[in-house]
């Protein structure tokens, strides 16, 4: 039977020890952070708590307010629905374990490799793609792909329309630059070596559209000039 946790407001405190800084590459053998599902309680009860301003909502999940909101918690909160080992969280989903972005998609967003099969619910949006371990690191038990494996994926998404950049995936995409996570130059030089697999132009296009972040420089195009903003 699974234990049930202390109702909301009263211990939903992460201990210490789940408190370290996120860092990518970090060995992340590290306690998971507290969280309450609706596992443990339901989830009027759980909303009742946030309005009360005893808990705060972690993507499917809530938390105590005093818990730091590092990639870890967002990764244990994301797993909770991405239980398959095999599954890994990414493009979206993965932006937003990042803290490139403040909101998960929904559905949440993971791949898989073409040669695994895996059945997913509808609050899951699976796609197969050719991944590489190293452009994967494991955050509270979920693999999650690395910012600059994140950033190329999202700028090679296809967009609502013929040519668009969707407005989530700009979004995240800037986000992951504005807060360090990845430069502007490492994803240039990273789509520059696929070659000519499908998006990878329209990909560099994007990134070089996207709003200037302050104190970096314009990209140049494959010309060598400055770019101007695109779609």
């Amino acid at each position: 039977m699974r234990a049930r946790h202390e109702p909301p407001g009263r211990s939903v405190a992460c201990p210490q020890a789940c408190r370290s800084p996120a860092q990518v590459g970090q060995d992340v053998r590290v306690p998971r952070p507290r969280l309450l599902t609706s596992d443990d309680w339901p989830e009027p009860e759980l909303r009742a708590a946030v309005l009360a301003g005893e808990l705060v909502a972690v993507g499917p999940c809530w938390a105590s307010p005093a818990e730091p909101q590092t990639p870890w918690l967002r990764a244990a909160a994301a797993a909770w629905v991405l239980r398959d080992s095999r599954l890994i969280a990414c493009t979206l989903t993965a932006a937003w374990i990042w803290g490139a972005v403040s909101r998960p998609p929904a559905p949440l967003e993971a791949c898989i490799p073409p040669q695994v099969r895996v059945h997913v619910g509808p609050d899951v949006r699976l796609r197969e793609v050719r991944i590489d371990v190293a452009d994967t690191v494991e955050l509270s038990r979920l693999r999650v792909t690395l910012p600059a494996r994140t950033a190329v994926d999202l700028l090679r998404t296809p967009g609502p329309t013929a040519g668009a950049f969707g407005a989530a995936e700009a979004t995240s995409v800037h986000g992951l630059l504005a807060i360090g996570a990845v430069t502007a130059v490492e994803l240039q030089a990273r789509l520059r070596s696929l070659g000519t697999i499908p998006m990878v132009r329209q990909a560099e296009r994007r990134l070089r559209g996207l709003p200037r972040l302050p104190g970096l420089p314009e990209l140049p195009d494959a010309a060598g000039g400055a770019a101007g903003a695109v779609r």
